[in-house]
């Protein structure tokens, strides 16, 4: 069963919602942050990334840089920039882009929910991207930027939100520098309050979609509260708990996640193509490929697009080995390319399916010299690979839109 609560959020006023709010932290280096936080200095990634109130070399990873960021945050708040709502609620939080829409529960997740596999997880993390946000979260003692989660649809919660989103106002709509507009309401319902949470609790399976290392941060903060205070606080804390936006599988929308490579690992162009009509079927096309379905894939090459059918017998079944990005990588960029680890190889690179096929082709003609266009891993196998305990190779997911920072504030000091 699943432990997701409603809270006391702290909140951006009406009339600064939307300098406030700000694409996730790791989305910019240090540069870009710096020039949006010297265009935009509401934007909440001065609190984010605090090392722009430092100058460039400052180390960004040092005490005092996320002591800024707390002093900001409590200061801000202290103005009112941001509100408090009285009493604990969940909020609705809806994105549309490109004129789809998506509306997601905006909670508290239980660490204890992570640590026992109720929240299954698809991707390793690494410690030194976790320390990062382990002391921001600690440091704030409050996190800032939501875990993007995601369950199996529930057709009561559906309604629900649908009939708040129908009779009640939301607190903000507005629409962000990238296009996306984003709309909040407040449930203030106690009785549909009480019935989410109820709902949540015969849930037995919740996924993580985007957020792994924040996620994991989160959790090993409130691990860390969890045991400074053995023996001094009865009950859940709410560092027991980390922010989380819950959408219904049926809602979402994984984007391909494109590949572009350096090199032919010494090949001719003629011995690369013998190679690939190897394991797959190859047929050059006048326009970029979009791959139309599981299995195929687009290629581009000498500024000429090629569509690659996979031959039947290296399909696999199995959750992992069955995704096309591992088709793709065990069958061409590791026994061809010779591109063994692609979490470490400089000769590989990825591109969002944001970014567009023309993007692949700019890479392609400039710094790189091949790209490959993907099928979008779906939703069903991303659930596959959590369900079945294994992990995904990195880079098979792209997540449109991204979750903003700032609209939702969850303060882990105090009883939950």
């Amino acid at each position: 069963m699943a432990d997701i609560k409603p809270f006391k959020a702290y909140r951006p006023n009406t009339d600064k919602v939307s300098k406030i709010a700000a694409l996730p932290y790791d989305v910019y280096n240090s540069a870009e942050a710096r020039a949006i936080v010297e265009k935009n200095p509401d934007s909440f990634l001065s609190i984010d990334r605090p090392e722009t109130f430092f100058e460039v070399g400052h180390d960004m990873y040092a005490p005092e840089v996320y002591k800024k960021a707390s002093d900001e945050l409590w200061a801000r708040i202290e103005k009112g920039d941001f509100v408090q709502d009285e009493e604990k609620c969940y909020y609705i939080y809806e994105l549309t882009m490109n004129g789809r829409s998506q509306t997601g529960i905006v909670a508290v997740a239980s660490i204890d929910d992570y640590m026992n596999n109720v929240i299954k997880k698809h991707e390793n993390t690494r410690e030194e991207k976790e320390q990062d946000r382990i002391n921001h979260v600690y440091t704030c003692k409050a996190q800032t930027g939501p875990i993007f989660l995601c369950y199996r649809e529930n057709e009561i919660i559906s309604q629900i939100i649908d009939k708040v989103k129908e009779v009640d106002e939301p607190v903000y709509d507005f629409t962000s520098d990238d296009g996306v507009t984003h709309r909040v309401w407040v449930m203030t319902d106690e009785e549909e309050n009480n019935m989410i949470c109820r709902i949540f609790t015969s849930i037995n399976e919740i996924y993580i979609a985007d957020g792994h290392h924040r996620c994991a941060s989160a959790v090993k903060v409130g691990l860390k509260m969890r045991e400074e205070n053995a023996g001094k606080l009865k009950g859940k804390q709410e560092s027991d708990y980390f922010l989380s936006v819950l959408f219904p599988d049926s809602q979402l929308m994984i984007m391909d996640y494109n590949r572009v490579v350096k090199d032919l690992n010494g090949l001719s162009t003629s011995q690369f193509m013998d190679a690939v009509s190897e394991k797959f079927d190859v047929t050059e096309e006048a326009e970029a490929v979009h791959p139309s379905c599981k299995g195929e894939f687009g290629m581009y090459l000498d500024k000429k697009w090629y569509r690659l059918k996979a031959h039947k017998d290296i399909m696999k079944d199995d959750a992992v080995e069955g995704l096309d990005v591992s088709v793709l990588q065990n069958e061409l960029l590791s026994p061809v390319l010779g591109i063994g680890d692609p979490r470490t190889d400089k000769r590989i690179d990825f591109v969002g399916g944001i970014r567009g096929l023309s993007e692949l082709e700019r890479r392609a003609n400039d710094d790189m010299c091949l790209a490959f266009s993907m099928y979008p891993t779906s939703i069903s196998e991303l659930f596959d690979v959590a369900d079945a305990g294994k992990l995904m190779p990195p880079k098979s997911t792209w997540f449109e839109p991204k979750l903003l920072s700032g609209l939702f504030i969850h303060e882990i000091n105090g009883m939950i």
